[in-house]
């Protein structure tokens, strides 16, 4: 495809123009196919009953990962991760910072500004807690035990459940699509991944500590099997395809036809992915958010809200620090992104598929790729502020 003088090709110039079809095409499916939608939405892989990992998206994600891990020099990553700066500052924000503004945020906007518009008497139910056996008639937190069709759950005012599900977006900072985001902004791949290397590991231990302290409704049991199985599958496998496969390629093949030949052969898939995977998130979604439109925009204000806010903090320190351009934009992206497939899968684990919090989550779906579209488009567009030709 061939550049522009916003260093985007044409397909990547209208992405966001490309997104929005693809969004409403994955609406009409799931209402037009809705077996077909149901059929492709059940293909999960499973952990104490929840679905934590999609079949159909997780195969699109490969292909959406592959061509960007296939093409970073691992040279180039040992030589990023000596860069101390880049890395520090997105530790801070990620875990420092961000989940306590996406707390205060979504707090203000859902329990205060938007309360009167969601229903200071509106009630959500919710799973109980894991391994809390109370009668029903118990108060819990915010809650009171109830009977539901014979199963006690836990009824809640239901602007906490869109607060428990904004909280579950702000503690999972992006660990596989800001490989995409960072790519497209012309970000250094090889600082990326170690980022996100680092955010894998970190989530292992933050996870469950921030959300139980943030989310105070009891202890957040820590989802071991879901974050391993999600960071393998979306990030471990594609990164263990681009190195095997590259390797190959280079002894057999060589350098020349490498670059040449087959990065320029792969050059449309991670786009081609991207808009399949919202297709099918979209027919799996698509009745949820048609049937609650405003509710959609309640929680969607202060998810757009926070995303901005840390990307603004994240790129303005980058430059305060003096990082080149192709550090800074993926160490603001990272933050500013969030890793809602984990979010989602932890939303269902622990308060269930139909809750407030789940709905949330998806909402984070809604507005994860247009507005980060957005934000590549601003980056690119604002390279010249880092020095020199941007680089």
């Amino acid at each position: 495809m061939g550049a522009t003088k916003a260093g985007m090709g044409f397909f990547e110039r209208y992405l966001t123009l490309w997104v929005g079809l693809c969004i409403l095409g994955g609406i009409l499916l799931g209402k037009v196919a809705p077996d077909f939608a149901r059929t492709m939405d059940g293909m999960t892989l499973n952990v104490d009953g929840a679905p934590i990992i999609s079949i159909p998206i997780a195969i699109c994600l490969f292909f959406m990962m592959y061509p960007i891990m296939v093409k970073i020099d691992f040279a180039e990553v040992v030589q990023a991760g000596r860069c101390g700066r880049p890395v520090l500052l997105t530790l801070v924000i990620n875990w420092g910072i961000k989940p306590f503004t996406m707390y205060g945020i979504a707090l203000l906007f859902l329990g205060v500004l938007f309360l009167g518009i969601i229903g200071p008497e509106a009630t959500d139910l919710v799973k109980l807690p894991f391994g809390l056996d109370l009668p029903v008639g118990a108060r819990h937190g915010a809650g009171t035990v109830v009977m539901q069709e014979g199963v006690r759950m836990l009824e809640i005012p239901l602007w906490r459940s869109y607060l428990a599900g904004c909280i579950l977006l702000g503690i999972a900072p992006c660990t596989a699509m800001v490989l995409v985001w960072g790519a497209l902004a012309r970000g250094n791949e090889g600082l990326t991944l170690v980022m996100v290397a680092i955010n894998s590991l970190t989530m292992l231990v933050l996870y469950g500590l921030l959300g139980g302290y943030l989310l105070g409704v009891g202890r957040l049991p820590m989802p071991w099997q879901a974050l391993l199985l999600s960071i393998g599958v979306y990030v471990a496998l594609p990164l263990a395809a681009g190195i095997g496969s590259r390797r190959w390629i280079l002894r057999v093949r060589g350098e020349v036809w490498f670059r040449e030949r087959f990065l320029h052969l792969l050059t449309p898939i991670t786009i081609a992915a991207l808009l399949l995977t919202l297709v099918l998130l979209f027919s799996f979604k698509g009745a949820m958010i048609v049937a609650q439109p405003l509710t959609i925009l309640w929680i969607a204000i202060p998810l757009l809200l926070q995303t901005l806010l840390i990307f603004a903090l994240g790129y303005g320190l980058a430059r305060l620090l003096g990082l080149s351009y192709r550090d800074a934009a993926p160490s603001a992206m990272i933050g500013a992104s969030n890793h809602f497939e984990v979010a989602i899968a932890t939303a269902t684990m622990l308060f269930g598929l139909s809750s407030g919090a789940a709905l949330a989550t998806v909402v984070g779906v809604l507005i994860e790729v247009p507005v980060m579209l957005l934000l590549v488009r601003f980056c690119l567009n604002t390279r010249t502020w880092f020095g020199g030709d941007g680089s």
